[in-house]
């Protein structure tokens, strides 16, 4: 896969957004305001997949 390369933008004082590419979106096959869980992988590293109902 390409590397993308993004910055980061503050949208309020306690949150911050990410633009990711349409093509990544198209991947995954994600939709506008689906549930995504976001984990704190440590070194820098975080993974975003899709959120499921246990």
């Amino acid at each position: 896969m390409k590397k993308e390369i993004r910055k980061l933008s503050k949208t309020s004082t306690h949150s911050y957004s990410i633009v990711i590419p349409k093509a990544i979106i198209d991947r995954y096959g994600w939709r506008e305001k689906q549930k995504l869980v976001i984990e704190d992988k440590g070194r820098g590293k975080l993974e975003v997949r899709d959120w499921r109902k246990r």
